[in-house]
């Protein structure tokens, strides 16, 4: 079957599936863009992204050309016609076209994109073994520069520092912020449990605030686990008793190590394993 994608408010052949080359998404990575999961053929906490893709796009000034309800029956009819039953949809809104220069008020005809298609982020073996991390050089951008609450288009921070994590032999690696704290990793929240309490770092710290750490935080809540949002160092993870990222393609993953550090016991620990199984319970309801 042909897949099709959502571009200038129809869907169309993935190969018919075009935007201009002046577009401003293209030559300055301004835009906004949401990845959502399909499960069961249920697009995944469709209203907190919506809602997140729309908090960006006023960050920016930028006017997303459809109502909520409109971008909710794009996003189902796409997945409809790929006959996605359980994948990985990219929502993406460009600023529009317009002349080579940054003022956009010169840029017309913001493109919504939806694409639907299977993903797999991190080889499966790892969600039993657990996954090793290095920190990289790279910081988290300055909030007071870009805050990496927008989840904008121009990812440019994160793919440096995943270059250092993929030099280094891993398929992540730990942001610190311009404080020298914990962040994020390059495409997923960080978690860690210390005598019972779960901790991640607080929005402030420079972190994109995940639909799925917020959906975890949530489980670990109704499960009894007190859950903290806190300036973490790497001392914190070096000295944890377990470890775990989050995130919409990855879900709920254990981490064994950082930089050459065991962390915990050096397997996937308790917690992790239970608001594992207890997130893929909550995709399945």
């Amino acid at each position: 079957m042909s897949r099709k994608v959502y571009v200038a408010g129809k869907l169309v052949p993935a190969e018919q599936a075009m935007v201009s080359v002046f577009d401003h998404g293209l030559l300055y990575g301004d835009g906004i863009f949401e990845g959502i999961r399909v499960y069961g053929g249920k697009v995944f906490l469709m209203k907190e992204h919506i809602d997140r893709l729309y908090e960006s796009a006023l960050a920016i000034r930028l006017e997303i050309p459809m109502p909520h309800a409109e971008m909710v029956q794009a996003v189902e009819d796409t997945v409809k016609a790929n006959e996605i039953t359980d994948g990985y949809v990219r929502l993406v809104v460009t600023r529009g076209s317009g002349s080579l220069g940054l003022d956009i008020r010169r840029t017309s005809n913001p493109q919504v994109i939806v694409i639907a298609d299977t993903i797999s982020l991190y080889p499966a073996e790892l969600y039993e073994t657990g996954m090793k991390l290095v920190t990289a050089a790279t910081i988290r951008n300055h909030p007071g520069a870009l805050s990496p609450r927008i989840k904008s288009l121009n990812y440019l921070n994160n793919i440096m520092a995943k270059i250092e994590g993929t030099d280094a032999g891993t398929v992540e690696a730990l942001m610190l912020n311009h404080n020298g704290e914990v962040a994020e990793c390059t495409g997923d929240n960080i978690f860690i449990t210390k005598h019972g309490v779960l901790k991640t770092p607080q929005p402030d710290s420079g972190i994109l605030e995940g639909i799925t750490r917020n959906a975890v935080m949530k489980l670990a809540i109704e499960a009894g686990v007190t859950v903290q949002e806190c300036v973490l160092t790497r001392h914190d993870i070096f000295t944890a008793d377990e470890c775990f990222l989050t995130g919409t393609a990855a879900e709920v993953i254990a981490v064994i190590s950082l930089d050459g550090r065991k962390i915990g016991s050096g397997i996937p620990g308790p917690v992790t394993k239970d608001l594992l199984q207890r997130f893929r319970k909550l995709t399945q309801s």
